[in-house]
């Protein structure tokens, strides 16, 4: 092997003027659910799915109305244990690697079997797909959630190489308790490695790990702790040890450890054995029952499913929720979605650029499969996604991604999902190793009206038939009138069809959730 970065595919195709190219035909097709039979939820159930899931899809909807409403399915999506996701667990299978030990794929980096940017490069794809395909959605929000407040950058020099294992912990742990998941993050060596703590000991404490803690991962600036409390805050993370030099294996050694007493805020612990594992762990479980966590952690929570400027009638009710379950995450979720702020939020959050990614991937009903070679959708999309600068996990800063609106309203951003929906409208690139379902099955019985034609797609596009002038505005982009009949070849045989499904991609309605 020679490659020094993850590999990359073929470019997509170079755009020409729209008015002399076709869109490409992709590998496969397939018939996609009848268009007489898709329906709109009720609007308080599609508000609760779209902010829920990776995006409403006519199968969403209907595994909705199937489990008895909106807040039925939300429950049952809250124990994920039991919702069988046989597709979440094929998608794990196209990419072992990940599944590996970090002793196993540091010997195969080391042995040039297989590079360790080539794995990171999984891990996102694998994290992309599930989104996409898995049936877990809350779940993998959440997974998405707490990687972003507990950050550890992928593909960190150091801590790569237990970055897999990381998202192992942060999946497991991801509707439980945020006390069990502060504790198995912060002592993690992924973590320990990233912000220095795994080099950190009693004769030359790193306060990086400590100051992180406090700042970002808890309890916030704003709690009124000290310069004199994050130095305590370090002291008492000394002792958890991976070794750099031969196989990034990791153990806590007591003699690195600071035996000295710890005070920080209001907790106090005499510390005074060699063994500080457990003093360790009554000191992050003290941060996560904290009462500025709980707020922090309702604040956070609200920004990236309510509104980006929360009230605090809701972020007091989500913290009161979570600090009376005791840090449990699944109450203080539904505290969340039982507030009259959040029925009062449809469509007021803009969508990250990998939110939009994935949603617009599943709108279009494309269907990756095992990718076994480069070019294929499920490896190849890596590259397409990355482009809008939000590729899972890679914010290089331990503060994690921006979660509001503002951060991701660029006319860049807006010009490259306006890319993005066209490539995949016109079935341009990626299309190796992917299905799409057949332009005609997508269509109202024809002949039918522009506007008949601009419903049916909206509905099943965006989970509701748009607005009248988001209508007209997809029809001055054809140049027909919403009156004008057509027949199903006018709309598939022309460029008709591309335009009005990659208009309805570039709409509020998408580009909102």
């Amino acid at each position: 092997m020679t490659s020094d970065r993850p590999r990359r595919p073929a470019a997509a195709p170079e755009a020409t003027d729209d008015r002399r190219r076709r869109p490409g035909r992709a590998s496969r097709t397939y018939a996609a659910v009848r268009a007489d039979t898709v329906r709109a939820l009720p609007p308080a159930d599609r508000h609760l799915v779209r902010r829920f899931s990776w995006g409403l899809t006519p199968a969403l909807a209907e595994e909705v109305r199937r489990a008895g409403g909106g807040r039925a399915w939300f429950e049952r999506q809250l124990r994920p244990a039991d919702l069988p996701d046989p597709a979440g667990a094929d998608i794990d299978g196209w990419y072992p690697s990940t599944l590996r030990s970090p002793r196993a794929i540091w010997d195969r980096h080391h042995s040039e079997q297989e590079y360790i940017w080539d794995v990171v490069a999984d891990l996102s794809r694998r994290t992309v797909a599930r989104r996409i395909h898995g049936r877990r959605q809350v779940h993998e929000l959440m997974v998405d959630f707490w990687s972003n407040l507990l950050h550890v950058t992928l593909g960190h020099e150091e801590a790569q190489f237990w970055r897999m294992d990381y998202d192992r912990v942060i999946r497991a742990n991801a509707l439980g308790s945020f006390e069990t998941l502060l504790q198995r993050t912060i002592t993690h060596p992924a973590m320990g490695l990233y912000l220095d703590n795994a080099f950190s000991s009693k004769w030359a404490p790193n306060e990086n790990l400590g100051r992180e803690l406090l700042e970002l991962h808890t309890v916030g600036v704003d709690a009124g702790y000290t310069e004199d409390d994050v130095k305590a805050s370090a002291r008492m993370l000394t002792g958890y040890r991976v070794d750099l030099w031969d196989d990034f294996a990791h153990a806590y050694e007591p003699e690195w450890h600071d035996t000295d007493p710890v005070k920080v805020m209001s907790f106090k612990h005499r510390n005074d054995r060699a063994d500080g594992r457990a003093a360790t762990l009554a000191y992050l479980s003290y941060l996560a029952h904290h009462p500025a966590t709980a707020r922090r952690l309702a604040h956070r929570l609200c920004v990236r499913f309510v509104s980006d400027t929360p009230s605090a009638s809701i972020v007091n009710a989500v913290a009161k929720a979570y600090s009376t379950g005791r840090t449990a995450i699944v109450p203080t979720l539904r505290a969340l979605v039982s507030h009259p702020d959040f029925d009062a939020a449809p469509m007021s959050k803009v969508r990250m650029p990998t939110e939009d990614y994935v949603a617009t991937v599943r709108a279009l009903g494309i269907r990756l499969q095992r990718p076994g070679r480069d070019d294929a959708f499920a490896n190849a999309m890596y590259w397409q996604y990355s482009q809008a600068g939000q590729p899972p996990y890679e914010w290089p800063a331990p503060n994690g991604y921006p979660e509001v609106g503002a951060a991701w309203s660029s006319a860049g951003r807006v010009l490259t999902s306006v890319y993005v929906h066209r490539d995949l409208a016109a079935r341009w690139w990626p299309t190796e190793r992917a299905t799409f379902p057949t332009e005609r099955s997508m269509l109202p019985p024809m002949p039918a009206t522009l506007l008949q034609v601009i419903d049916q797609l909206g509905l099943r596009l965006l989970g509701e038939r748009p607005r009248q002038g988001i209508a007209e505005g997809v029809a001055t982009v054809v140049g027909l009138p919403l009156s004008r009949r057509l027949t199903a070849d006018e709309v598939v045989d022309s460029w008709t069809f591309t335009r009005i499904v990659a208009s309805l991609l570039d709409s509020p309605l998408h580009l909102h959730r």
